[in-house]
């Protein structure tokens, strides 16, 4: 590990903040000429998740910073021409094709891992790879059956060999079908000129650092190991010569990095006013949250509901450049329900409210029910400019 070079620039807490919120598309005017495609390269990792509540959550990012878009628009930017490919970054994400090069790294670590958690029959492995060749691209029902049994986590041997495929980079998820995966071989999927391992760790690592400092715009070693899901002595190995710069943040107590080009011109423009999918790279890692937004964020989705504080699916509320709010939405026909909200004091009100009408437009609800307000004296406020924003 390299020592790092002294900061030469600080940066109040605000200041950090507005960084963020730009780096991450959520301050200034949005790029609606590179539309779907353009938050995808500006993000550099949309993250996937099976919960569909308003939509599902590679949906959900989109929207957050374009508004209301079509979501076969978003299906087809993705996937459509190979413009995405899917692998484990944050999480399981879709990532620009142009970054799969970098990727290898995490590809060579998966071949070279010992051991798997599911045993894999002799020969299955070859014949998914056959058959692909010959039929795909194919989803694991078509290869011959995802699952033993009715178990979730029960796979088929298909399954599994198709799985180990895609960590090893052999195969590509090139679209979810009904959220099912469909895979087909990655010489056929990738273009050429990206289909290779050539890249050491390094160069790999000084690439997704890169990436991370500026989707963050500044962050903690932390902060930026979190973003592509890398060590901290991945990243210490190769910060020094990824290009971001040493700064420090008022308030952060520990070291932080930035992107140059983040430090160039001060944040300014239009704020968003949204709900945000806790899936939502603004909002991935916790303790960043709390730091820069004063905002304790968690899904609760898989805790159990007599433990749950805001709702299974609790979506923060951006405005103003803060997170002033949640909303646990569900659908009753054309009815967005707010199950439980949370507000942060009467201020927030125009805002939740706001954000309530322009989703509940976005996925076709023509008017909002309000259920549970946490601050029970804020509940005729937000019905109030509800009534008003439906005329």
């Amino acid at each position: 590990m390299t020592s790092a070079p002294r900061p030469t620039t600080e940066l109040s807490a605000d200041e950090a903040r507005r960084i963020a919120l730009r780096a991450q598309g959520l301050l200034g005017a949005p790029d609606r000429r590179s539309g779907v495609r353009g938050v995808l390269r500006h993000l550099g990792a949309v993250q996937l998740d099976t919960i569909s509540v308003l939509a599902r959550s590679h949906e959900l990012i989109p929207y957050a910073r374009l508004g209301a878009v079509g979501r076969r628009t978003v299906e087809d930017a993705y996937w459509k021409d190979t413009h995405a490919f899917e692998y484990w970054s944050h999480a399981a994400c879709i990532l620009p094709i142009e970054e799969w090069p970098h990727f290898a790294f995490r590809r060579r670590a998966y071949r070279d891992r010992p051991h798997w958690n599911h045993q894999l029959p002799d020969g299955t492995y070859d014949q998914v790879i056959k058959q692909l060749r010959a039929e795909g691209p194919l989803t694991a029902t078509e290869l011959g059956g995802a699952k033993r049994t009715s178990e979730w986590w029960d796979w088929s041997g298909t399954k599994v060999a198709v799985e180990r495929a895609l960590m090893y980079g052999e195969v590509v998820c090139v679209e979810r079908r009904g959220w099912k995966r469909v895979y087909d071989l990655a010489e056929r999927a990738v273009p050429a000129e990206l289909l290779h391992d050539e890249l050491d760790d390094a160069e790999c690592l000084r690439r997704l650092v890169r990436l991370a400092g500026q989707s963050l715009g500044v962050g903690t070693r932390a902060d930026i190991a979190d973003y592509h899901r890398l060590k901290a002595e991945q990243v210490d190995a190769v910060i020094a010569d990824s290009g971001l710069v040493p700064v420090t943040v008022e308030g952060w107590g520990r070291p932080a990095w930035a992107d140059p080009a983040a430090l160039l011109t001060p944040p300014r423009g239009r704020h968003r006013t949204t709900l945000l999918s806790p899936f939502d790279s603004l909002v991935w890692e916790r303790a960043r949250t709390e730091r820069i937004f004063g905002f304790t964020h968690r899904l609760e989705a898989y805790v159990p509901k007599p433990k749950r504080v805001h709702g299974y699916f609790a979506m923060p509320v951006l405005a103003g450049g803060r997170l002033v709010g949640r909303v646990d939405p569900a659908r009753a026909g054309r009815t967005l329900v707010a199950k439980q909200v949370t507000l942060d004091g009467v201020r927030a009100v125009p805002a939740v409210a706001q954000a309530l009408v322009e989703a509940a437009s976005w996925v076709d609800c023509a008017d909002v029910r309000v259920e549970r307000v946490d601050a029970p004296e804020l509940r005729e406020a937000l019905v109030r400019e509800l009534a008003v924003a439906f005329g």
